[in-house]
Order: structure tokens, then C-alpha cells, then sequence
């Protein structure tokens, strides 16, 4: 690992848990925090405000010519090679309704290759982490996708938004239902994926997705041995994409499953 990457790397790591030890503190005293609507489905704490602010702040001290796109503080990317993609708190429904399904999520992207992924879940003291052509973890420990041979190997993690259309996803569903296959939805997009990583579910699959949401954990299934779909394609860092992850094996049949080209 070179070593610009690996002391962008060794500080996100750190950053994610500080910044899960901020969110944490709010998350324990939740009556003193106002909710605000961004739309359907879509809400916002001082929470999130605040932890993004925390996390500009330690990313422009120690790499001030690094680009910053946060999901509450806006877009500081034009022109940068080097590219911090943050979420403060992804499962924000979650988080303000006393629910553990939450978690930090910092990505590096660096000359438009997704190249580092830390996910923090405080509630369940999880990192998981990786770097581009490196292992994924969980803390201290490698972690590997799990291979199954169709949707009957395990569980499958789904997403929906109201960005997509419920015409959109329902063929989904029937899709899996009908081939014996389960789902969860937990509200945290990353942390799904985490876990997609971690081989406790087999597969990930959302119509539309945020950049932010997913592609720190994107960076973490690859190293895992899964596989994605190329997120990046068409303006995914400021438009979003389809999110499709699982491992080799599987991957097919879970493109198939969407009726969709997704590339």
C-alpha cells in the first residue's frame, strides 16, 4: 500500500470511530433532539449536522487538499483527485427512533476508483474496513462473503427509497419469494452491505442508492471477494445508481432477478 493511501486509510479508521462516538452521545439522548423532514421517508437531526461537521473538520486539518461530498454538508469535489464521501449517520429513520441500525460510513475515492471504506456501527463497537487491493475486516478480524449457489443459501438484504417507483421493486420481490429466497431490511443501507461483506447475508439489492450510502461499504464487499455493480457509471458520486452486491456465484442470477441492465 502506497503510503498516501495508507495514512488516509490508518486516519479514517479513527475518524469513524470518533465520529460514532459523537453520534452515539446524541443517540442517548434522544429527547433533546429536534427531527426535521427532507422529504418522504428522509429525515435529519442536529445529529447528522453535527457529525458531518466534525468529520469536515478532521479531514480538511490533516488533507486540506482533499475533496469533501457529505450527505448534509453539500459538494467540495470540483477539481480534486482525492475525494472524502461521507455519510454521518446512514439509517438516520433508525437512529431517531431508538433503533440500532445505524452507522458511519467514510469513503475514499481517488482518481475515480472507490479505494477505502470504513463502517463504524457503535452500537455493536463494528469497523469494518478496507483498502483497494487489500482484506476487508471487522475490527481486527478478515472477513469473506458467502458464496451461496442461489437465493436459497441464505438471507438477502433489500433497500427501497421513494426515489424509485414501487413498480420498480415488486417484480423484485416476487422474483426472490418465488425462487425460496428471504430478505431483511434493517434501514442502513451500509451496514447491509457490511454484512454482505461479513457473510451474514448472501446479497444486496436497491433500485436507487446514494453514493454516500454505499460506496464505503462497496469498497469493503470487493476486498471481501463479492462483487458489485460499477456504481460510479453514469454520474453515480452526485446521482446515484442501482446497488447490486453478492458473491460470484450468485451475482447473476441477482442481476437477472432485477429486470434490469445494470452495469
Amino acid at each position: 500500500m502506497n503510503p498516501s493511501l495508507q495514512a488516509r486509510y490508518t486516519f479514517a479508521q479513527t475518524l469513524a470511530r470518533e465520529a460514532g462516538e459523537l453520534a452515539h452521545n446524541y443517540f442517548k439522548n434522544l429527547d433533546q433532539i429536534v427531527v426535521e423532514s427532507k422529504g418522504t421517508q428522509d429525515e435529519v437531526s442536529i445529529a447528522d449536522r453535527e457529525t458531518e461537521v466534525f468529520l469536515r473538520t478532521k479531514i480538511a486539518g490533516a488533507f486540506p487538499d482533499d475533496g469533501i461530498l457529505g450527505e448534509e454538508g453539500g459538494d467540495d469535489t470540483n477539481g480534486k483527485s482525492i475525494i472524502w464521501v461521507l455519510d454521518p449517520i446512514d439509517g438516520t429513520a433508525c437512529f431517531v427512533n431508538s433503533m440500532f441500525s445505524w452507522c458511519i460510513s467514510v469513503a475514499v475515492v481517488i482518481d475515480g476508483v472507490p479505494s477505502i471504506g470504513v463502517v463504524f456501527d457503535p452500537n455493536a463497537n463494528e469497523l469494518f474496513h478496507a483498502a483497494l487491493g487489500g482484506t476487508a475486516y471487522v475490527n481486527n478480524k478478515p472477513i469473506h462473503v458467502k458464496e451461496a449457489a442461489d437465493f436459497k443459501g441464505g438471507v438477502l438484504g433489500v433497500g427501497f427509497s421513494h426515489r424509485s417507483q414501487p413498480e420498480e421493486f415488486t417484480p423484485f420481490m416476487y422474483t426472490l419469494l418465488s425462487s425460496g429466497g428471504m430478505f431483511i431490511r434493517n434501514g442502513s443501507g451500509a451496514l447491509m452491505l457490511c454484512y454482505v461483506a461479513a457473510g451474514r447475508l448472501i446479497g444486496y439489492y436497491e433500485p436507487h442508492i446514494n453514493s454516500w450510502d454505499c460506496l464505503a461499504a462497496i469498497v469493503i464487499t470487493e476486498a471481501a471477494g463479492g462483487r458489485c455493480n460499477d456504481f460510479l457509471t453514469n454520474d453515480g458520486l452526485t446521482r446515484g445508481n442501482p446497488i447490486l452486491a453478492a458473491g460470484k456465484a450468485l451475482y447473476p442470477a441477482l442481476l437477472a432477478a432485477t429486470g434490469k441492465q445494470i452495469i
